[in-house]
C-alpha cells in the first residue's frame, strides 16, 4: 500500500545547495530541516526549490552552500496559517540524497510525476500576448488518509486539453517544479516579494480510476 503511494508522486532535483539549514519540524524525535537548492532550467535561468530533509540523512550542522546536490522525494503541501487565512506551503520531502561532482548538460535536472485527482475547475486564460494558459489544482494521496494538494500550470495544447477536465477526475502529470516571484499587497502602502511553487506541466493525461 504505502509503496504504490509513493509511486504517484515522484520527484528528482539535481542543482546547488543555496542557503544553509533552517529547522522545521521534528516527529517521533527525529528532526526535519529545509534547505534551498538552486535548480538550471535549459533557459539561462533557474528554479529555487525548497527541500525538506531529515536530520538522519544529512549533518544538518554543516555548511554546504555551494555543494551539489541530487534528491529523490515526493512534492509536499501543507496549510499554515496567517493573515486570518491558510496559505498553501510546497517543497521537496527528500527520501535519497547523494552528493555529486558535476550537472552534465544533458540531465534532467528537475523532473515530477504525480498521479492524483482534479479537486478545482481548471482556470483557463490568455495572457495579453495571446498564450493559452490552464491551471490546475491536482489532489495527491498520501498514506495514512492524507493528500497532497499541488498547483500545475500547463500552456498551449496542454492548457486547451486541460481546460475541459471535471472535479474527480484521474489525472497523471509530468513536468518539472518551478519557482516564480509574485508581488503580495498587503495593504495600502506595503507589498512584500513572496515566492510560488507549482508544476510546469509538459504532458498530462485523464486516466480511468481502476481502483475499486
Amino acid at each position: 500500500m504505502t509503496d504504490k503511494v509513493i509511486e504517484n508522486n515522484q520527484v528528482t532535483v539535481m542543482g546547488e545547495i543555496v542557503s544553509g539549514f533552517s529547522y522545521s519540524h521534528q516527529i517521533y524525535g527525529e528532526g526535519f530541516y529545509m534547505v534551498d537548492v538552486r535548480c538550471k532550467r535549459l533557459s539561462e535561468s533557474y528554479d529555487i526549490i525548497p527541500v525538506m530533509v531529515s536530520e538522519r540523512l544529512m549533518d544538518v550542522a554543516e555548511n554546504y552552500v555551494g555543494s551539489l546536490i541530487c534528491v529523490n522525494g515526493q512534492f509536499r503541501s501543507y496549510n499554515r496559517h496567517e493573515e486570518r487565512r491558510n496559505r498553501l506551503v510546497l517543497s521537496v520531502f527528500a527520501r535519497e540524497v547523494s552528493f555529486i561532482d558535476e550537472v552534465e548538460e544533458s540531465s534532467k535536472t528537475n523532473q515530477i510525476f504525480l498521479d492524483g485527482y482534479i479537486c478545482k475547475e481548471p482556470i483557463y486564460r490568455k495572457t495579453p500576448l495571446g498564450r493559452e494558459i490552464a491551471d490546475l489544482l491536482l489532489a495527491v494521496n498520501r498514506p495514512y488518509g492524507k493528500s497532497d494538494y499541488i498547483p500545475c500550470i500547463c500552456w498551449g495544447r496542454n492548457a486547451r486539453y486541460a481546460n475541459n477536465f471535471k472535479v474527480g477526475e484521474r489525472c497523471c502529470v509530468w513536468g518539472r517544479i518551478q519557482s516564480r516571484e509574485y508581488m503580495k499587497k498587503l495593504d495600502e502602502e506595503n507589498v512584500e516579494k513572496r515566492v510560488a511553487f507549482e508544476v510546469s506541466v509538459s504532458k498530462l493525461e485523464i486516466v480511468e480510476d481502476t481502483e475499486p
